[in-house]
C-alpha cells in the first residue's frame, strides 16, 4: 500500500504553529516511506474562508518546503462531487430528508438532557420500517442527514492514542448537507479522503469528536469490510502558562517567524520535538528528520511551545548552515532593510562571518547594513569616549598600513592594527575602537578585522579618510 496522508487547512487565517507541526507530521510520515502527501482546502466556509488567507497558507507551506504531489485540492471547486454522493446516500436509504427547523431540534436535545440522555436530534423525519413520517412542511427547504447505525460500536485504530471505542448510541444522524444544498465539513472531509485514497489521516486531537462520526460515513460508501484510513491525533500545543496556545504566547502565523528572522529548517526541527524524541538528540537537518520520524513514537500528551528553546534551535542552524544556503533569507531580509543587488558570493561572505555569532537572519542583516550604508555621522557619545587627541594620527597610521597590504584577509588587517598599537604603546581598544567608530559610525560591530574584511580594501579606506579627517577637524 503506498501511504497517503494530507495537510487539509482551513482558510480562514494564518498557517500556525499548531498547524505546521500537522503538516510536517503528515509530510514527514509520506516521505520517509516513499509515499504521496496531498494539500487540501477545506473553504467550504464561505463566509470566514478569504483569498488572503489561502495565499498566507501556500506562502507559508512553500517557505518551509513541504512540498505537495500533484494538484492543491479545493472543496469549493468539488461541490458537484459531493451532490453526487449524497444523492447516491438517498438513493441508498443511507442518507434522508428532515425538515425539522432549528429551533426544534434544539427542543429535542432540551428535552435529552432533562432526561439524564445525550443531547441529540431524535429522528423524527428518519426512516424506519413500519413508521409513518410526518408530511413535510410547505415551503421548507430540508437539510439532509447522515442515518448513523443504531447500533454497535466505532473503533478509531489511533497511532498517537491507541484504539478508541465510541458507541454508535451516542452519535446523531449527522446534517451533511443544509437546506441551501451546501455540504458540511464533516461529510466533504470523508469524500475527499476517500477520492484521493488518503492513507492515513494525521491531525490534532480536537477532532477526535469528528472522527467516529467520519468513519460511519465512509463506511457507508465503501463498505463495512473495505480497508479504513489509519488515524492519528496529536496532542495540542500549550503555551508556558498551561493553556492552549495562542496570540498572548506570541502565536503568530509561520511567516511572522521568517520576518523575526527563524530559518524554516530551524522552525521544523523546533516543531518536530515538540511531542517526538530520537533519544537525547536536539538538533535535525531535515534528512535525519525523514531518517528517524516515527508517527507511533509521538507522545500523548500536550507540548509546551518555549520561545526561547526555538531561538536556540535557530541559533544552532545557522552556526552549522553552509554560508551559501544562507544566501536566500539573508537577502531576503536586507531587502526589507531597503538594501537591493547584493550579488549571491557577496552575500555567502557575509554570511560566513556573521553567522556564528547572530541568532537570527534579521539580526544578521541588522548588523550587516554598516556594510551598505554610508556613514554620515559619528555616534556623539562613543566619540566622546574613543576619539582622543592622538586618534586621528593613529588612524593614518592603521589606513598607510593598510593601504600597503598585499592581500585583503582578516588575519592581514588584524596584524596591521596589532602593529600600530605596539608601535604607539597604546593598547589595542585604543586604536580597534576608533576604526569601528570610524568605518560604521558607532562602537559595535563584528570583530574589527571581520569588520574590515566585511567593508572590503576600498571601502574601509575610504572611510578612514573621511574619518581622519572629520576627527582632525574636530580636534582643530
Amino acid at each position: 500500500m503506498t501511504i497517503t496522508t494530507r495537510f487539509a487547512p482551513s482558510p480562514t487565517g494564518y498557517l500556525h504553529i499548531g498547524g505546521a507541526r500537522t503538516a510536517l507530521y503528515s509530510w514527514l510520515h509520506a516521505k520517509a516511506s516513499g509515499g504521496r502527501f496531498v494539500l487540501r482546502i477545506e473553504d467550504t466556509d464561505r463566509e470566514r474562508s478569504t483569498d488572503e488567507a489561502v495565499q498566507a497558507i501556500l506562502d507559508a507551506m512553500e517557505w518551509l518546503d513541504l512540498e505537495h504531489d500533484g494538484e492543491i485540492y479545493y472543496q469549493t471547486k468539488r461541490f458537484d462531487r459531493y451532490a453526487e454522493v449524497i444523492d447516491w446516500l438517498l438513493a441508498e436509504g443511507k442518507a434522508y430528508r428532515c425538515y425539522s427547523s432549528a429551533e426544534e431540534v434544539e427542543a429535542m436535545r432540551e428535552a435529552a438532557r432533562a432526561k439524564g440522555e445525550k443531547p441529540k436530534y431524535d429522528g423524527t423525519w428518519r426512516p424506519m420500517p413500519g413508521k409513518t413520517l410526518p408530511e413535510p412542511p410547505a415551503g421548507v427547504d430540508p437539510v439532509i442527514r447522515f442515518a448513523t447505525p443504531l447500533d454497535g460500536e466505532t473503533v478509531i485504530h489511533d497511532m498517537v492514542k491507541g484504539d478508541i471505542t465510541i458507541s454508535n448510541t451516542e452519535l446523531d444522524d449527522l446534517v451533511i448537507a443544509r437546506a441551501d444544498g451546501t455540504p458540511t465539513y464533516n461529510f466533504c472531509v470523508v469524500v475527499d479522503d476517500m477520492d484521493m485514497a488518503i492513507s492515513h489521516i494525521i491531525r490534532g486531537d480536537d477532532h477526535v469528536n469528528n472522527t467516529p462520526r467520519q468513519i460511519n460515513i465512509l463506511k457507508a460508501l465503501i463498505g463495512d469490510f473495505a480497508e479504513l484510513p489509519v488515524y492519528a491525533h496529536v496532542p495540542m500545543i500549550l503555551g508556558p502558562d498551561g493553556k492552549r496556545l495562542s496570540k498572548r504566547h506570541g502565536a503568530v502565523g509561520v511567516m511572522r517567524y521568517r520576518e523575526e528572522g527563524f530559518l524554516p529548517g530551524a522552525l521544523l526541527n523546533y516543531l518536530v520535538r515538540l511531542g517526538w524524541a530520537h533519544g537525547d538528540q536536539e538538533i535535525f537537518t531535515r534528512e535525519q528528520m525523514l531518517e528517524h520520524f516515527d508517527i507511533e513514537h509521538v507522545q500523548g500528551g500536550a507540548s509546551t511551545f518555549d520561545p526561547d528553546k526555538l531561538l536556540w534551535v535557530n541559533q544552532e542552524h545557522l552556526k552549522m548552515a553552509a554560508p551559501e544556503d544562507l544566501v536566500g533569507e539573508l537577502r531576503w531580509h536586507l531587502a526589507r532593510l531597503g538594501i537591493d543587488g547584493v550579488d549571491d558570493t557577496r552575500l555567502a561572505e557575509i554570511a560566513a562571518i556573521q553567522k556564528g555569532r547572530c541568532k537570527t537572519v534579521l539580526e544578521m542583516a541588522e548588523q550587516t547594513l554598516f556594510v551598505f550604508q554610508p556613514v554620515t555621522e559619528y555616534e556623539p557619545k562613543a566619540v566622546k569616549k574613543h576619539i582622543k587627541a592622538g586618534t586621528p594620527d593613529l588612524l593614518a597610521q592603521v589606513r598607510d598600513g593598510l593601504a600597503a597590504l598585499d592581500d585583503w584577509n582578516g588575519e592581514a588587517a588584524s596584524a596591521v592594527v596589532k602593529q600600530v598599537s605596539a608601535d604607539n604603546e597604546v593598547g589595542m581598544g585604543k586604536v580597534a575602537q576608533p576604526i569601528r567608530i570610524a568605518v560604521t559610525g558607532g562602537p559595535v560591530s563584528p570583530s574589527i578585522d571581520d569588520t574590515l574584511v566585511l567593508l572590503g580594501r576600498d571601502e574601509t579606506l575610504a572611510r578612514l579618510d573621511a574619518a581622519v579627517a572629520a576627527f582632525a577637524s574636530d580636534e582643530g
